[in-house]
C-alpha cells in the first residue's frame, strides 16, 4: 500500500505548504507506511500525478489536502479505480464538501485517523468528460462561482465570503437568466432559467445548502430547477434556497430526483463543477453510483446502518 498526499500550495490565504507537509511528515513517521507528499505545480496536475501512480501501485490511497477544488481533481482521478482510495484533508478556503458530514467533519482534519481508516463507496457525477463530487450547477449561481476568482485576487477583497458577496453583485447586474432546455426523467423543462442546481452533496458556494437531504451514496441525485423569477425576486429567493427552503417555493422551484440529465442553450454556458469550471452548450450529466472508493475515519455516524459493499 502507498499513501499519495496531494497539496496545494494555493488553497486558503498564503501558503500553508509548510504547515501541512510538516503535519504529514510527523504523522506518517509515528504510523508508518509507505508515502510521498506531492506538491501540485498547476491546475489538473494532480490528475495526471495520481494516474500515473495508479498504474504502478495495486493498493493506492490517496489523501487531497486542500480545498474543494483539490477534492474534485483528486476525485477525478480516482474515480473508477478498484486499486484507488482517496480522502480528503480540508484546508482550503471553502471545504464544502466536508459539510455534508455535520459535525464529524472535522474527524477528517486528523491525519492519523485517514490513514487508518474505513472505505465507503461514494456516487459521483460525470459531466460530458469532467467529474464533480459534490455538486454541479448552471446559470446564475455557477457564473457567480466561477468569477470569484476574478475578485478574491483583490487585496481589499481577499478570498472567502467577501469574494461572493462582490460577485454575486455583479452578476445580479448583469444576467440572472439563460435560455436552457433541461431533459430528465423523459421530462424537457424550456425557456429563461436562473439556475440548475444538481445535488450529490450538500454545501456549496461557501454557504448555500439547496437540498439538505441530498447524500452522495443514495444513488439519485437530486435537481432544483429555477424559474419564473424577476430579478426583485432574487433576494427573497436565495435566502430562502440557500437554507435549503426549496419546498416552499415550488412556484418556481422544480424539485426533480434523477440519474441522468441533459442541459443545453445555443450559447456556451459556463457549468460548476465543485467550485472549478467548464463551459459548453451540451452538458451530458450522470451519476456514477459508488464510482468512487473514499476512505474516511472508522465508525463514523454518518456511514452507519448504510451499505458499505464497494461497487467498483
Amino acid at each position: 500500500m502507498k499513501h499519495l498526499f496531494i497539496v496545494n500550495p494555493a488553497a486558503r490565504r498564503g501558503n500553508r505548504t509548510t504547515f501541512v507537509t510538516t503535519l504529514i511528515e510527523q504523522t506518517m513517521e509515528r504510523v508508518g507506511g509507505d508515502y510521498e507528499i506531492y506538491i501540485t505545480k498547476s491546475p489538473l496536475d494532480a490528475v495526471e500525478k495520481i494516474t500515473r501512480e495508479a498504474a504502478g501501485c495495486d493498493d493506492l490511497r490517496v489523501y487531497a489536502c486542500g480545498g474543494d477544488g483539490t477534492i474534485n481533481e483528486c476525485a477525478s482521478a480516482c474515480a473508477g479505480r478498484p486499486n484507488v482510495a482517496m480522502a480528503c484533508f480540508p484546508c482550503g478556503t471553502g471545504n464544502d464538501f466536508v459539510k455534508l458530514f455535520g459535525s464529524e467533519q472535522d474527524k477528517f482534519k486528523n491525519i492519523a485517523a485517514l490513514v487508518d481508516g474505513e472505505v465507503s463507496p461514494l456516487d459521483i457525477i460525470r459531466v460530458n468528460d469532467r467529474y464533480a463530487l459534490n455538486i454541479t450547477s448552471v446559470g446564475l449561481d455557477s457564473r457567480v462561482g466561477m468569477d470569484v476568482h476574478t475578485y478574491d485576487k483583490i487585496p481589499v477583497i481577499g478570498k472567502g465570503k467577501n469574494a461572493y458577496i462582490v460577485s454575486a453583485l455583479v452578476n445580479f447586474c448583469r444576467k440572472v437568466t439563460d435560455d436552457l432546455t433541461v431533459t430528465a426523467n423523459g421530462q424537457v423543462f424550456q425557456g429563461e432559467m436562473t439556475a440548475v442546481c444538481v445535488c450529490n452533496g450538500t454545501w456549496y458556494g461557501g454557504s448555500f445548502n439547496p437540498v439538505p437531504e441530498a447524500r452522495p451514496d443514495d444513488g439519485v441525485l437530486d435537481v432544483l430547477i429555477v424559474r419564473g423569477l424577476k430579478r426583485a425576486q432574487l433576494p427573497m429567493l436565495f435566502l430562502k434556497y440557500g437554507k435549503g427552503r426549496y419546498k416552499e417555493l415550488s412556484k418556481y422551484i422544480t424539485h426533480v430526483q434523477t440519474t441522468a440529465l441533459r442541459i443545453q442553450c445555443a450559447e456556451p454556458f459556463v457549468v460548476n463543477l465543485d467550485g472549478e469550471g467548464m463551459t459548453t452548450d451540451d452538458a451530458k450529466i450522470e451519476l456514477l453510483p459508488g464510482g468512487l472508493r473514499f476512505l474516511h475515519p472508522a465508525n463514523m455516524r454518518y456511514f452507519t446502518g448504510r451499505n458499505t459493499e464497494l461497487t467498483v
